[in-house]
């Protein structure tokens, strides 16, 4: 977007002249992140929109627009923001895959790409701001070296910060990487597959907003080091934005609330106030919860019975939303967050860094493959681990270089689990987040494929919920993977922290149940194990985060993690040395690349043949590696068997054992493997002189056979001679039973100068030169 100069010629100078004409907006600016430099555009495209910049990274391209919603949408009680990641294939020169062969639902890439951009941007709007806003990234040119997301949350931020929208940023983003123990920022997909850390953080100049990272087992103040170094990078970007924005002379419309609720809360604390209180000393989480409905009640009665006239009445049918119970839920969080902060208690009577009561079970269900119940508190997840043959991974269609994933970790959040009543459709955002989370904090202890080439799936279905159930399923998953057997390199566990923050003290809370997440300000996730952190994501409910909060929040989420580990160690502490009876059995061989093509044969004939004569699959990588799976006795070891004849190299002298398929007056062929025959001459079926074939042999015969020579063209020459009882044996065939051979007759000497029939010169029967020869 950015290729548009050239030189003064006549030409260039009229299309600079139009282009000023039709583009008179068209505003450019640039920074660096790293030894990247980043090109950022306004005016030429997408000019609609309240706001819109392309995003330029050598040859990744990106717009990203922002348009907001002149008036808040009536009836709401949230605020209406919409982010949409969309991935279009002809930015990597491909085709979608399918038989529409246009893109459909976004992948699950886009999905997590999306999430990413949204959450440290939702907390940036004001309290009470209902009116829809849209953000739009969609990559047009992807080089598939530089990864698009951290510049399309940059981008996301340039859009509203030229947008005019009341948005408290700009927001900087950038992604870490660690080589050889050194930070790179924003690093290539090269770069990241061979980084030990993968950490995305996004802020204000002041504080951070959002984390999101996987890693190999790294410390937390590694952890901290790389958040300290990402936020001066964001600082730049921040600084870059607020320069861009004034040059151009944009404004930020400002934000007045609706609505004042300080006079209904007061009503609130007047009247349930003391209600509310009793209800969240109340250490059951039930008979809270009757509580708390019982004062929501006498709070609108007091309501109702208020003289019409009366200020607050009017408040109330002034408003389309239910500023009542936005108002009760205000006293709520008011009360709860005052008697953490006062008095270090917490809704259910823990200290800050207690952890609740934790169960753990595994191999719950009989035929699965490897199965765990999670329970801690109020949260409980059911995980079961299902094996697959390689042909099993999850084939990948999208921007992203990546074809293919063997670990899928997927998250199911039935309505039941809270108490509701809602019909079960597909996984939301939320769901294939929480999915993500894990299967990522899970994926550096998972043993690599030539290890164990399995593809591996863990279902993790959630049946009671009261805070963190993503936790509650990297537990669950790394329970039900070693009950399945599957070696990972260590026990994972994983703790959701939260953290209420007033004027004057901030509290961390560990293992944070629902209503701390609700009404609390920070929901932050840690994973991994004694040995390091494995995964993080964290998101905020207020402007952001410091460096020494974060660093207590890393130290106390790793003691609970340690404390989590221990109760998961008491129900498994490694994995199961046998898999499960029902789990598919794999072996792997390894053969020539250039005799693929044979096992495979033509039009895959001879591969499906194998499969429906043992069952089993079979799985060609392109090195030459073979995985072969079955369930039950021995397929497997019948598909190997074909495959080894199938690329067998056969050498004289080899004894093999085959069985007769084809008969000729010279000789019978024999199938020494599928589509593998050789052939005895009839010379060679005996050590006798043989007239017919089917003297020594038949259609169907299993015969014992020895290379004579294998010619040129690969054809086999074979014999019966010579082979001895021990080399049948050997092959599960009984001694070589030989019919009486026929009465031979020496013929007497022949005179000088002529021989008998068919005799060359001077010789006899089918003699050479000077034979002799025998007669029956």
């Amino acid at each position: 977007m950015n290729g548009m100069n050239g030189s003064n010629s006549p030409a260039n100078n009229a299309f600079a002249d139009e282009q000023a004409k039709l583009f008179p907006a068209i505003k450019q600016t640039s920074l660096k992140i790293g030894d990247k430099t980043i090109h950022i555009e306004t005016g030429r495209v997408a000019r609609s929109a309240s706001g819109s910049v392309t995003v330029q990274c050598d040859d990744l391209v990106i717009l990203v627009t922002a348009t907001g919603a002149d008036s808040p949408r009536p009836g709401i009680d949230f605020f209406p923001l919409l982010v949409d990641f969309e991935e279009k294939m002809f930015s990597v020169g491909r085709m979608p895959g399918g038989y529409l062969k246009k893109e459909g639902r976004p992948s699950e890439k886009a999905v997590l790409t999306s999430r990413l951009i949204d959450r440290p941007i939702r907390p940036l709007f004001p309290d009470g701001y209902r009116n829809d806003v849209q953000i739009v990234a969609v990559p047009l040119c992807v080089d598939s070296n530089h990864q698009p997301d951290v510049l399309a949350i940059l981008g996301a931020s340039f859009a509203l910060e030229l947008s005019g929208l009341p948005f408290d940023g700009p927001i900087g983003a950038v992604r870490v990487g660690q080589i050889d123990g050194q930070f790179v920022l924003n690093p290539t997909y090269d770069q990241s597959d061979v980084s030990t850390l993968d950490l995305v953080v996004a802020g204000t100049a002041d504080a951070i907003l959002m984390v999101e990272a996987g890693a190999k087992f790294v410390s937390e103040q590694t952890l901290v080091d790389a958040m300290s170094l990402a936020h001066e990078a964001i600082k730049a970007q921040v600084a870059a934005q607020t320069a861009f924005r004034q040059a151009l002379g944009i404004e930020k419309k400002p934000f007045q609330a609706q609505y004042d609720l300080s006079e209904l809360l007061a009503f609130a604390q007047k009247t349930v106030g003391e209600q509310v209180t009793a209800a969240y000393h109340n250490f059951d989480r039930t008979g809270r919860q009757e509580q708390l409905k019982a004062a929501k009640e006498a709070y609108k009665a007091a309501l109702e019975g208020l003289d019409d006239s009366h200020a607050l009445k009017k408040l109330i049918a002034e408003q389309p939303l239910d500023v009542t119970g936005e108002a009760f839920k205000k006293l709520e969080k008011k009360i709860m967050r005052g008697m953490i902060i006062a008095e270090n208690v917490r809704p259910d009577g823990r200290k800050p860094e207690e952890i609740r009561p934790i169960h753990c079970q595994v191999g719950v269900l009989p035929r699965s493959h490897g199965s765990a119940l999670f329970t801690r508190g109020n949260t409980q997840v059911l995980s079961i681990a299902t094996l697959g043959s390689p042909g099993d991974v999850q084939k990948l269609d999208g921007v992203d270089p990546a074809t293919e994933k063997r670990w899928m970790h997927h998250y199911n959040f039935p309505s039941f689990s809270v108490g509701e009543v809602r019909p079960s459709r597909g996984p939301g955002r939320r769901e294939i987040g929480h999915g993500a989370l894990a299967e990522r904090a899970i994926s550096a202890a998972l043993p690599e494929k030539i290890v164990f080439p399995y593809a591996i799936r863990v279902n993790s279905e959630v049946l009671e919920s009261n805070g963190s159930t993503s936790m509650a399923s990297t537990c669950g998953s790394s329970l039900a993977l070693m009950d399945a057997g599957v070696p990972l390199s260590a026990p994972i566990g994983g703790i959701a922290m939260g953290m209420i923050a007033e004027a004057d003290k901030t509290v961390i809370l560990s293992d944070i149940q629902g209503v701390e997440d609700f009404l609390g300000d920070m929901d932050f996730k840690v994973t991994g194990n004694a040995h390091g952190v494995t995964a993080l994501q964290m998101d905020m409910k207020i402007s952001g985060l410091s460096m020494q909060t974060m660093a207590q929040a890393l130290e106390q989420a790793r003691v609970g993690r340690l404390h989590i580990i221990d109760r998961m160690n008491a129900a498994i502490s490694g994995a199961r040395t046998e898999l499960s009876k029902w789990a598919p059995k794999l072996i792997t061989i390894k053969i020539d690349p250039d005799q693929i093509g044979g096992v495979i044969g033509p039009g895959g004939k001879m591969i499906r043949s194998i499969i429906e004569e043992t069952g089993a699959t079979i799985d060609i990588d392109d090195d030459g590696t073979v995985t072969i799976g079955w369930t039950g006795e021995k397929g497997g070891y019948e598909a190997k068997a074909i495959i080894e004849q199938l690329t067998r190299k056969y050498e004289p002298g080899m004894v093999l054992k085959g069985k007769v398929v084809r008969i000729l007056p010279i000789g019978a062929f024999v199938q020494l493997a599928p589509g593998k025959d050789g052939m005895v001459h009839i010379s060679q079926l005996a050590p006798f002189r043989v007239n017919q074939v089917e003297d020594v042999v038949n259609m169907d015969d299993e015969l014992v056979v020895k290379i004579n020579d294998v010619d040129e063209r690969g054809r086999i020459n074979l014999t019966l001679k010579g082979v001895t009882d021990d080399e049948r044996a050997s092959l599960g065939m009984p001694p070589m039973n030989w019919p009486a051979a026929p009465e031979y007759v020496e013929r007497p000497p022949r005179p000088e100068g002529g021989y008998g029939d068919r005799g060359g010169r001077g010789g006899g029967d089918r003699g050479g030169r000077g034979g002799g020869g025998y007669r029956r």
